[in-house]
């Protein structure tokens, strides 16, 4: 066996090595976890219980309730989650009943579990498909088990999974379709965007932006086939069509519900939000920005100044993925691009267009009650991965310095010292 090969091999086995890990420690949070605590993970459990009582396909928003969290009995009061049920029934139908049941909390979990294991490995597949250099696949793989979030949520029944699972499905698939242009891939990246679409509204703009991008990128390159134009309106078709119908029905892709509207209103008025100042738009900006950072860890215990000063390392992170996106561009237009620059372009478009919506749209929410909890970063977990893979595309335009093995140093010790030292994580 060549040298070459032979450490390829244990690259290969030092990744399902830490797969195993994450996979053992998110199966225990999903033995342990309380269900009221961390990511509304009662109201998600409930939208399931509330469907396999039901047995409705698309049931109104408006007649699902909530569970107990002691006994998972279902009480009067109505859920305030606004998502499409797609993920629900899915859950519905194939898990057991939860209601009544703490196992079958955790068997749901558990499926929770199988869903972002299969949207890890995808997409620490990349890695492979892209010709990462051995110590670029350590720091890229680091990166993504290290995001604070991700083992909490993965033992938690919640739509982000999903959301995730399709988002990796995209950008695994648009990586081997990128380097081959084979057909199969293409369908495999939208049927990763269709999976993402039916978990959660940013879920629909994150993934299907991102395979838009790729697809302009193709068509401009006289490399997109057409016999992909019919798939691809299809899949978007079947993407939307659930929000399409909440428009019809409620007005809006992310319906006002009462019971979703009181959340905010009660929320707001307990916190003093209600009664406070409205803070124009410039230093609402702002405000969402520092909460965005400070919710990549998010904590359910008050932070210090030592929390507070390690947010240095997810910046300076950011820093680096930026330098990247800046390099990858260049190389574009100076058509020298690889299959890594493309997803990098392609992922942070998408990422810079919802994070405009997402601050334009909490803004309203602001306005409107008071309310200032909704800069969180989980939601964009589907395309996460395309963030480390923007720090190597920097990584990998100074290989020949000294200065490489420093970063590479940092994009490896940087998210596993911000996990350990960063505060108590939520959840």
């Amino acid at each position: 066996m060549s040298r070459d090969r032979a450490k390829g091999r244990r690259t290969h086995i030092l990744c399902a090595l830490f797969l195993a890990l994450f996979t053992i420690a998110a199966s225990f949070s999903a033995y342990r976890k309380d269900v009221a605590q961390g990511f509304d993970e009662l109201a998600h459990a409930s939208y399931v219980a509330s469907l396999q009582q039901s047995r409705a396909f698309w049931p109104p928003l408006e007649t699902l309730r909530m569970l107990d969290p002691q006994m998972l009995r279902f009480t009067r009061e109505a859920n305030y989650l606004n998502h499409p049920p797609p993920y629900y029934l899915s859950l519905a139908w194939i898990g057991p009943k939860i209601e009544g049941s703490l196992n079958a909390l955790f068997a749901h979990r558990l499926i929770n579990v199988l869903l972002v294991l299969a949207g890890l490995t995808a997409v620490i597949a990349v890695a492979f498909r892209l010709g990462l250099a051995t110590l670029e696949t350590y720091a890229y793989v680091v990166a993504l088990l290290t995001i604070p979030v991700l083992g909490s949520l993965a033992g938690a029944i919640n739509n982000d999974n999903l959301a995730f699972a399709g988002g990796a499905l995209a950008i695994f698939s648009a990586s081997h379709l990128l380097a081959t242009g084979q057909s199969k891939w293409f369908f495999a990246a939208l049927a990763g965007a269709v999976a993402a679409s039916f978990a959660k509204l940013t879920g629909l703009m994150l993934v299907v932006g991102f395979l838009t991008c790729v697809s302009g990128y193709l068509w401009w390159r006289g490399r997109f086939k057409r016999n992909w134009a019919l798939p691809l309106a299809i899949a978007l078709l079947l993407a939307i069509a659930p929000y399409l119908a909440f428009v019809a029905e409620y007005g809006s892709p992310a319906p006002n519900t009462s019971a979703h509207v009181a959340i905010l209103t009660d929320g707001a008025r307990k916190t003093g939000w209600a009664f406070a100042e409205r803070l124009a738009f410039p230093a609402y900006a702002v405000r969402f920005v520092q909460d965005f950072l400070a919710g990549w860890m998010p904590s359910l215990a008050e932070r210090n100044k030592f929390h507070y000063f390690m947010l240095a390392l997810p910046v300076a992170f950011v820093v680096c993925a930026v330098a990247g996106l800046w390099l990858s561009l260049a190389r574009m237009l100076h058509r020298s691009e690889k299959p890594l620059d493309v997803i990098v372009i392609a992922g942070w478009s998408a990422i810079i267009f919802t994070f405009v919506v997402h601050l334009i749209f909490s803004f309203e929410r602001h306005t409107s009650t008071g309310w200032m909890l909704d800069a969180y970063p989980r939601y964009y977990l589907p395309l996460a991965a395309t963030i480390p893979l923007a720090a190597l595309s920097l990584a990998a335009a100074i290989r020949s310095s000294r200065l490489y093995y420093w970063l590479i140093g940092f994009l490896i010790l940087g998210p596993i010292l911000f996990r350990v030292l960063g505060g108590p994580i939520e959840g």
